[in-house]
C-alpha cells in the first residue's frame, strides 16, 4: 500500500529487478551473471583519455554549455554512419541522442502511449522496459518465444481480436532470452505492422556483438522495403560496445512521432549531459570503435562458451545453449525456486536469484 499522497501511477510502480541485481554485483566476492555488466577490463581507457584531452583543449565550450535536446550535431552524424553500417538507413536529422537506451523507451512511451493502451512484448523480456510500461500506464500483453524468438504467428492471433498500439521486442541476442528472431519472422512481424497499424520498438543493444559472421537484418530494413518504415522504431546504445557510465543511446524514428518525442525529453532533461557526447563524438572521430567492437565480441564469445562448458559438466543436459552473441547466456535450469534476492540464507553464500 503506497502513501496517499503519491500518484496512483508513482506509488504502484515497483523497484527494478536490474537494479538489484546491479547492487548486488557490486557485494565482495559475488560473480555476477544476470545483470549485463560489460567487463570493466575491456574498456578503452587510452582512446577515452586521449578523447578526453582532445575534448578538454579544443571543445571546451562544446562540452560544458548547454546543448541541442535533439543532440551534439557532430555525435548525430557520427550515429547515423554507425547506422548505415547496420542496415538502418537515416540522416543524421533522424537521429536523437538521448541518456542511454532507458531513456529512449521513456519518452518513447510517453509519447506514444495513453493510459490503457495495449503493448506487446516477448515472454520473457527486458526487466527495466516493464518498468516504463508500466510508468506510462500501459496494458502489457506477452507472446511467448522458442529458439528463433518471438512467435509471430501467436501475435498475428492476437491482433485479429486485440487493437494493439505497439509492439516492444529485442530481436538480436535478446535479454533476457539470447534469442534471436529468424529472419522470416522478422519480415512478418514487420507485414503485421503494416496490416493492423501499428509501432514496431526495435531494441538494439547487443546487435554488433555477434559471435559469428551472420547477417541480421534489422526490422527497420524490412520495413523500408515494405514501404512502412514510419512504423518502426529503432533504439540502440553505446554502453555495451563503449562504456555504459556514458549514458550515450539514440533513437531513429519517423517525424510523426519525432517532433513531440523532442519535447518530451526537453520536459524531462533539456538535453543529454553534453560533456558525454562530446567525449563519445572524439572517440568516434579516433577510428577505434571497430577494434574496440571485434575485441569485445571475441572476449565474450570465449568466456561463453567457457561458462556453457563448465555447466554442461555439472548439469549435463540441463546446461545453457550458448548464444550466438550478445551477452546474456540462456538455459533452462532443474530448479524449483521459491525466493529471489539475496536473502539471508544466500547472503553467506554469495548467491542471488531473480524472476527472469
Amino acid at each position: 500500500m503506497h502513501d496517499r499522497r503519491l500518484a496512483a501511477r508513482a506509488g504502484e510502480l515497483k523497484p527494478s529487478a536490474v537494479r538489484e541485481l546491479l547492487k548486488h554485483s557490486k557485494l565482495p566476492g559475488v560473480i555476477s551473471l544476470g545483470g549485463g555488466i560489460p567487463a570493466p577490463e575491456l574498456f578503452d581507457t587510452e582512446g577515452l583519455e586521449l578523447a578526453v584531452q582532445k575534448v578538454m583543449s579544443e571543445r571546451f565550450n562544446d562540452a560544458f554549455q548547454y546543448g541541442l535536446t535533439e543532440g551534439y550535431p557532430p555525435l548525430r552524424q557520427a550515429v547515423s554512419e554507425i547506422c548505415h553500417s547496420r542496415g538502418v538507413a537515416c540522416s543524421a536529422a533522424q537521429v536523437y541522442i538521448t541518456s542511454g537506451s532507458q531513456q529512449s523507451l521513456d519518452i518513447v512511451a510517453r509519447t506514444l502511449l495513453d493510459p490503457g493502451d495495449t503493448i506487446v512484448v516477448e515472454r520473457p523480456t527486458y526487466l527495466a522496459a516493464l518498468q516504463v510500461f508500466q510508468l506510462a500506464q500501459a496494458n502489457i500483453l506477452s507472446v511467448d518465444t522458442d529458439d528463433d524468438g518471438m512467435l509471430v504467428e501467436q501475435l498475428a492471433d492476437l491482433l485479429e481480436t486485440t487493437r494493439v498500439k505497439a509492439v516492444y521486442l529485442v530481436p538480436t541476442f535478446g535479454n533476457p532470452g539470447g534469442k534471436t528472431l529468424s529472419e522470416a519472422r522478422r519480415r512478418r512481424l514487420v507485414e503485421l505492422a503494416k496490416k493492423y497499424d501499428f509501432v514496431i520498438l526495435e531494441d538494439d543493444p547487443y546487435g554488433e556483438i555477434s559471435f559469428t559472421d551472420a547477417v541480421r537484418r534489422p526490422l527497420y530494413q524490412h520495413a523500408v522495403e515494405l514501404g512502412c518504415e514510419d512504423q518502426v522504431v529503432y533504439t540502440s546504445t553505446f554502453s555495451k560496445i563503449l562504456a555504459p557510465g556514458m549514458r550515450i543511446g539514440w533513437i531513429v524514428m519517423p517525424d510523426w512521432l519525432a517532433q513531440q518525442t523532442v519535447i518530451v525529453k526537453q520536459a524531462a532533461d533539456l538535453h543529454t549531459n553534453m560533456l558525454s557526447q562530446v567525449i563519445t563524438a572524439e572517440y568516434l572521430s579516433l577510428n577505434r570503435l571497430d577494434n574496440q567492437i571485434a575485441l569485445i565480441r571475441e572476449d565474450y564469445r570465449k568466456k561463453c562458451v567457457a561458462l556453457a562448458d563448465a555447466l554442461e559438466s555439472r548439469l549435463g543436459e540441463h546446461g545453457i545453449q550458448p548464444p550466438a552473441g550478445g551477452d546474456v547466456p540462456v538455459g533452462a535450469f532443474p530448479l524449483s525456486v521459491r525466493y529471489h534476492g539475496m536473502d539471508e540464507e544466500n547472503a553467506g553464500k554469495r548467491r542471488g536469484v531473480r524472476p527472469g
